[in-house]
């Protein structure tokens, strides 16, 4: 083990091909793109994939995205948020088709990543809940689901993908605009939300926005919870 939660290496692959299987909405800026990934190299819950797109003239335009299946899936699952002028979001949730091959490469990433085996809190804000599906899914697969504490914020549950499945079992949704289904009230995600799933070993995963990454880390510290407990990703709109 490399410190809590990872396993040193993690898994990575090159450039291949994938072709887009099925294509669903999630949420109300979210679609969910299930690839079959030749030459795949199974991921770890937390690792991401870069799409590339490639028009005619050469240019090229990459982003990135986080797996959300668990990694016995057969398929790759990528959740793509809208963004708005987005180059590859758009072309990924308006355009794309099913049976469409797009260039991807991947797993990657060696920080961010659950080993499955070790307790682990894990928060997301916004899009930031992809990786951590991952994580919530591959510990449901290895009967261990009491492992992992999920917290989800957003600011209503229409802005949340994968809302069913974090809703299931040790999980928190903290809507900043309306009240949760759970009878939480409507407000940003506090120490109180996370008090009680704090335990002794385990791992803080942050995921979010620069914003988020830095209010839910500061709660962390407020509640004790030693630096060296937590792995930070921050997500963002690429120039």
């Amino acid at each position: 083990m490399d410190g809590l939660g990872v396993t040193a290496p993690a898994p990575s692959g090159g450039w291949t091909t994938a072709v887009v299987r099925s294509k669903t909405q999630a949420a109300a800026r979210f679609t969910v793109l299930r690839l079959e990934v030749a030459d795949r190299v199974t991921h770890l819950p937390g690792q991401h994939y870069v799409v590339r797109l490639r028009a005619d003239d050469g240019y090229t335009a990459s982003r990135s995205y986080s797996v959300a299946s668990a990694p016995v899936d057969p398929l790759v699952e990528l959740c793509v948020e809208q963004l708005n002028d987005g180059e590859v979001s758009g072309f990924l949730t308006e355009i794309v088709e099913v049976g469409d091959t797009l260039e991807v490469r991947g797993p990657i990433g060696g920080w961010f990543v659950w080993d499955g085996a070790t307790p682990a809190l894990a928060i997301g804000g916004g899009s930031g809940i992809v990786p951590l599906v991952s994580m919530l899914r591959h510990a449901r697969v290895l009967g261990r689901a009491d492992l992992l504490c999920l917290v989800a914020a957003t600011r209503t549950s229409h802005d949340l993908p994968y809302a069913g499945e974090i809703l299931e079992g040790c999980h928190v949704v903290a809507l900043s605009q309306e009240a949760a289904s759970t009878g939480r009230a409507a407000g940003r995600l506090t120490g109180a939300d996370l008090i009680p799933f704090v335990r002794d070993g385990q791992v803080v995963y942050v995921c979010g926005s620069a914003r988020f990454a830095a209010a839910a880390s500061t709660l962390l510290v407020d509640l004790g919870i030693s630096p060296t407990q937590v792995r930070v990703e921050r997500f963002g709109p690429s120039g």
